[in-house]
C-alpha cells in the first residue's frame, strides 16, 4: 500500500473509528472542558456504558464519577500542563462492579502545538489480579510485599473494602505495616486521587492534638499567630489515617465521635462549622476491645471505627515472606545509596527464619541496612547480621527487641559508604541521628 493511499484511509473519520474500535485497549478522549468526543468499543465493554450515553458529556458526570479517580489533573480548576502520565486506578462500571484499571493519559496538541484535549487508553486488570491472588502468583500488591497465604488474604481484604467508604480499623503489632495497608486501601479506592493524611495520635501532645486535627483560628490560644488548617481539612475528599488511635484521651474521643456522626467540625477558637468529606482509617497495636472493657476507650467510638476490621499478621507468622522482603529491602538500599545490590546467603536466611522478629518488618529492614554496612563482599553471611540474630552455640538468640549498639567499625563503614553524610549513615545503621552524633562525640574517629 502506498503512503498516499494510507494517508487517505486515515483521513477518513469512519476508517479511523474502525481502527480504534479494533484495539484491545479502551480509548476515551475529551476536550479541555472534559466533554467526551471519542469512546471506542473496548471502552464500552470495560465500563458498561454505550458510546451514545457518554458522547458530549462531562466525563465526571457520564461515568459514575471521575473516571481518572481524581488523578489526571482535570479535577482542579487550572488546566494541567503534563505531556503524559501512567497510573493505576479503580472505577465503578455501569453495573456497579469495581474494576482495577491501568491508565495511560496523554495531552493532545494541534498543529500549532496548542493543547486541545486528553487521550486516555486503559486496560481492565481486574481478572488478572484476581487470578494471581487465587493462584498465589502475586508477590506484591499496592506497594506491600508479600506472598505468604496469610498476606494474600490481606490483599484480598484491601480489594474488598477499598470501594466502600466505610471506616476501617487496622490492628497489628508495631512494625507490621499498618500505615502501608491504610495507604493501599486509599490508593485502591475511588478517593485515590485525593490526599492521604496520616496522623500519629500517640506522638502529638494532648494540648495540641485538637488543633492538629481540626485546625485553629488566629488568636485561639497563645502562639496561634495565624489561622491553621487541621488534618480533617487537609484530607478533604481523601483519607485520614488515625494511627495509635487508642492513645486519644477520653475528651478527644468525644470530639472525634461527633465529627464521625455529624460529619462537621469547628476549628479551635472558631465559630464557623466546616463540613467533612473524608474516609477514616484507624489503627492501633493494642486490643481495642480490651481497651473498651477497661473503660479506656469509648464503646460508641469503637463501633464507629471498627466497621471493617483488618488484622495484619506479625512477621513470625509469615516467615515465608522473609527472603522476598530481604530482596526488596536490599534493592531499596542499592537504589538509595547507588551501591551494588547484595544477596543473602542460605546460612543467613536460616538465621533470619529462626528469629522471632519482635520488631516485625520494620526490624527486618533495619537488619538488612545493618548487614549492608557490615558486609565486605557481595553476599551477606550470618556474621553480617545484628548480634541478636546470630546463632550462638547452635541456638538462636531470642531477645525482646533489636540491638542498636554501635561500634567503631560499623560506623566507619557507614560513613564511608555515604561519603560522610551522617544523616544517611544513621539510616543505614538503623539508629536516630542523635544516637549517631552522641556515639561520635564519645568515640572520635581518627
Amino acid at each position: 500500500m502506498s503512503e498516499k493511499k494510507l494517508e487517505k484511509i486515515l483521513a477518513n473519520k469512519e476508517n479511523l473509528v474502525r481502527i480504534l474500535d479494533n484495539l484491545k485497549d479502551g480509548i476515551i478522549a475529551h476536550d479541555l472542558n472534559r466533554k467526551i468526543f471519542f469512546f471506542n468499543k473496548e471502552a464500552e465493554r470495560i465500563t458498561g456504558f454505550k458510546r451514545e450515553e457518554v458522547m458530549g458529556r462531562d466525563c465526571h458526570e457520564a461515568l459514575n464519577g471521575p473516571f481518572c479517580g481524581g488523578r489526571c489533573g482535570f479535577c482542579g480548576e487550572a488546566t494541567p500542563t503534563f505531556d503524559n502520565s501512567q497510573y493505576s486506578t479503580t472505577i465503578i462500571s455501569k453495573s456497579g462492579r469495581s474494576q482495577s484499571i491501568e491508565m495511560s493519559v496523554t495531552m493532545m496538541r494541534d498543529g500549532n502545538n496548542e493543547n486541545f484535549g486528553i487521550l486516555a487508553s486503559f486496560k481492565d486488570m481486574t481478572e488478572l489480579i484476581d487470578l494471581k491472588l487465587k493462584t498465589s502468583e502475586i508477590t506484591s500488591y499496592s506497594n506491600i510485599i508479600g506472598h505468604d497465604s496469610i498476606m494474600l488474604n490481606v490483599f484480598q481484604q484491601i480489594r474488598d473494602v477499598a470501594n466502600y467508604d466505610y471506616p476501617v480499623h487496622i490492628s497489628g503489632e508495631t512494625g507490621t505495616g499498618k500505615e502501608l495497608v491504610a495507604n493501599a486501601i486509599h490508593n485502591e479506592s475511588l478517593r485515590g486521587g485525593g490526599t492521604f493524611v496520616p496522623v500519629n495520635c500517640g506522638a502529638l501532645p494532648e494540648n495540641l492534638i485538637e488543633s492538629e486535627l481540626f485546625g485553629h483560628v488566629k488568636g485561639a490560644f497563645s502562639g496561634a499567630v495565624r489561622e491553621k488548617k487541621g488534618r480533617f481539612q487537609l484530607a478533604e475528599g481523601g483519607t485520614l489515617f488515625l494511627d495509635e488511635i487508642a492513645e486519644l484521651s477520653m475528651d478527644m474521643q468525644v470530639k472525634l465521635l461527633r465529627v464521625l456522626q455529624e460529619r462537621t467540625f469547628e476549628k479551635v477558637g472558631g465559630e464557623k462549622t466546616f463540613k467533612s468529606n473524608v474516609r477514616i482509617i484507624s489503627a492501633t497495636n493494642k486490643d481495642l476491645l480490651t481497651e473498651v472493657k477497661n473503660k479506656r476507650f469509648r464503646e460508641d467510638l469503637y463501633y464507629r471505627l471498627n466497621v471493617i476490621p483488618i488484622e495484619i499478621p506479625p512477621l513470625r507468622k509469615r516467615k515465608n515472606d522473609i527472603p522476598l522482603l530481604c530482596d526488596h529491602f536490599l534493592s531499596k538500599v542499592s537504589k538509595t545509596h547507588n551501591v551494588k545490590q547484595l544477596e543473602v546467603s542460605q546460612d543467613a536466611i536460616i538465621e533470619l527464619l529462626k528469629y522471632p522478629w519482635p520488631g516485625n518488618v520494620r526490624e527486618l529492614e533495619n537488619a538488612m541496612q545493618y548487614a549492608t554496612v557490615r558486609c565486605k563482599g557481595d553476599t551477606i553471611s550470618p556474621l553480617d547480621l545484628p548480634m541478636e540474630l546470630q546463632n550462638k552455640n547452635g541456638n538462636s538468640v531470642m531477645t525482646k527487641g533489636p540491638s542498636r549498639k554501635l561500634n567503631i567499625e560499623t560506623v566507619k563503614d557507614a560513613l564511608n559508604k555515604t561519603g560522610g553524610n551522617k544523616a544517611k549513615a544513621s539510616r543505614i545503621l538503623g539508629v536516630g541521628r542523635a544516637t549517631l552524633y552522641r556515639f561520635l562525640n564519645e568515640n572520635p574517629l581518627e
